[in-house]
């Protein structure tokens, strides 16, 4: 059983058209998906809100507060400039969190084995900032909700974004029961400049988190699938309960703001890997989010061969 969450609430969270991370993304996706009649496949589920309250599992309540009071203004920013505020961005944002949270709970609930939210994965936010056109941290959100009302202990965060998921790698740099394994363009070259392979997790968590940066720039699928191995190796040794995968579509050939040379096969793989692992280890839970990605074919080829993995 899989389920994709999908509807105009949740396309919604986007910074206008025109803007690299535009409204028009979850439906390049879906278009394409469609053509194949995978949405024939999935169980389509409707974006869900989280509360205020949902949303200070990660986030600290002065910035909860400003979020609402800009989004409420329509104007500012969250953060140093990046991510501009909207009319109804907390809204916007908080049905990002809310669809990830309702898709946690179905398969903590054994309605559903896996989940897909394409508008979903943004892990540049950090407790008390916005950062990279994330206003909210909804990995950081789904970690607390699977701590706090699931008592799942040991979760797996995997990120194949081009950009290194700063905001969930710092916020659990020194949680040792959190491991973080992050594939990404390296940081000498694209923001954040963080993500470093000398950065493996501090005190008790040291060696609980894995960042394999790639370079130099225009890297391809076998440079991937090199790193990769070492993902599964560390998996192994983590036996996890939970898996969570962010699949940025930034690092498809022709993003536009990333230099990477991957085609949509090394989604794929990785997706259909975690599949088995998270089988093997944790009863099938993998909740797997978009990401980002600023070329829209990209998008759609890459969302759609994730799908398709989860299918297989």
């Amino acid at each position: 059983m899989i389920t994709v969450y999908y509807g105009e609430e949740l396309a919604a969270y986007g910074f206008g058209e025109g803007h690299p991370f535009g409204p028009d993304r979850l439906d390049a996706f879906w278009k394409h998906a469609c053509k194949q009649n995978l949405n024939k496949q999935v169980t389509v589920a409707k974006p869900v809100s989280a509360s205020k309250d949902e949303l200070e599992y990660f986030h600290t309540h002065t910035y909860i507060e400003k979020l609402i009071r800009l989004s409420a203004r329509g104007s500012g920013t969250l953060d140093c400039g990046d991510t501009p505020a909207f009319p109804g961005i907390y809204q916007s944002a908080s049905v990002v969190a809310g669809s990830v949270l309702d898709g946690a709970r179905r398969i903590m609930s054994g309605r559903t084995k896996r989940v897909f939210v394409p508008i979903a994965g943004l892990h540049h936010a950090r407790r008390d900032t916005a950062a990279g056109f994330c206003a909210i941290n909804d990995i950081g959100i789904l970690i607390e909700e699977l701590r706090r009302n699931h008592k799942i202990l040991r979760i797996a965060y995997i990120d194949i974004d081009a950009h290194h998921g700063d905001g969930v790698f710092y916020e659990y740099e020194s949680d040792p029961n959190i491991y973080i394994a992050d594939i990404h363009e390296d940081g000498h070259y694209l923001y954040p400049g963080t993500g470093f392979s000398s950065e493996t997790g501090t005190g008790a968590a040291k060696g609980s988190k894995l960042n394999l940066p790639l370079s130099p720039p225009n890297v391809q699928d076998k440079d991937f699938y090199n790193a990769w191995g070492k993902i599964e190796d560390f998996l192994a040794t983590v036996k996890p309960e939970f898996i969570i995968l962010q699949t940025g579509a930034d690092s498809v050939l022709g993003d536009p703001i990333t230099h990477m040379a991957l085609t949509p096969d090394a989604h794929a793989h990785a997706t259909r890997q975690l599949c088995q692992i998270a089988d093997e280890h944790c009863r099938g839970r993998l909740l797997v989010t978009g990401g980002g990605g600023y070329n829209r074919r990209n998008i759609a080829k890459a969302w759609t061969a994730v799908l398709k993995a989860l299918l297989d």
